[in-house]
């Protein structure tokens, strides 16, 4: 079954009272064109990230986020008691040496000091808290494919009701078939007797005729539209990673009913034709879309 290559996951996981949150969203696009945005604690596994994704998702426009909401508790600065004091000696020494007041509002000053909420110690990156993450990516990724999954089945419906209406719509030309041939004989043969002083050898008439209506004649082309929506029909079964290919057969398809519009010489031939190359179109707009 075909996958379409938009699709969206999120997983959200937990270690030590920090929340991990995981995005993944894709669009379409010609390869796999990776974005990512990393807390700057996970950046060093950044290549390991992308590796998961490359080989998870193969193709599309992919943007990676992931971003950490902490515990407010966890997260709030803890005060240097030492330094806090210190600068507190050193203020009041001043006041006293200088004749300087000292402060009003003690607190306002000592916090706004250097250093004073400053963490000192620097966060790394255990195994565990890594395996945490990892996991979150994959849960992630896979709810993204589940995505691409449900959105590669309507694709697919989509692309069947689309190629069977096109080979509806083939099958009734033959109606209009046969009798343009014989319409186009007679309209001829008409045309020559509205000029009656001109004498024409009628064996080599039939011969030129028989030499226009071969070129008229849109068998192969029928036969060459069929084997391309069979083999379109056999594609999509295959599995993912068809998109490409099935590009190529509408392209292929398209060929084949533009011909055939150039040889029909017949109005409601014309009329089939177009309603073919609607329902072509609408293919070929959602073939991008598929992985």
């Amino acid at each position: 079954m075909i996958q379409s290559m938009t699709g969206y996951g999120k997983s959200v996981v937990t270690f030590n009272g920090k929340k991990i949150h995981v995005e993944i969203k894709s669009l379409n696009s010609k390869a796999l064109d990776l974005s990512t945005r990393i807390a700057p604690l996970y950046r060093e596994k950044e290549m390991e990230i992308r590796q998961a994704v490359s080989k998870a998702l193969l193709r599309g426009k992919v943007d990676v986020s992931v971003w950490v909401e902490k515990d407010e508790a966890a997260e709030a600065a803890p005060i240097n008691k030492a330094l806090v004091e210190n600068y507190y000696k050193q203020i009041k020494d001043i006041a006293a040496g200088s004749g300087i007041p000292e402060p009003q509002d003690w607190f306002t000053t000592l916090l706004r000091m250097p250093d004073v909420m400053t963490k000192t110690e620097a966060e790394e990156l255990g195994d565990e808290e890594w395996a945490v993450v990892s996991r979150g990516v994959d849960e992630a990724l896979s709810a993204l494919v589940d995505f691409r999954k449900q959105e590669g089945e309507a694709l697919c419906r989509q692309f069947t009701e689309k190629v069977d209406n096109i080979a509806s719509l083939l099958a009734s030309i033959e109606v209009y078939e046969k009798s343009r041939v014989e319409k186009i004989r007679q309209r001829i043969i008409e045309g020559l007797k509205s000029i009656p002083e001109i004498e024409y050898d009628k064996n080599r008439l039939e011969q030129e005729l028989i030499y226009y209506i071969e070129k008229l004649d849109i068998s192969e082309e029928k036969q060459r539209l069929a084997n391309h929506l069979k083999y379109f029909r056999e594609t999509m079964a295959d599995g993912i990673g068809q998109g490409k290919k099935l590009g190529f057969i509408a392209q292929e398809m398209g060929r084949e009913i533009n011909t055939t519009g150039s040889k029909s010489n017949n109005a409601e031939m014309q009329n089939i034709v177009v309603k073919m190359k609607d329902e072509l179109e609408q293919i070929k707009e959602q073939v991008l879309n598929v992985l």
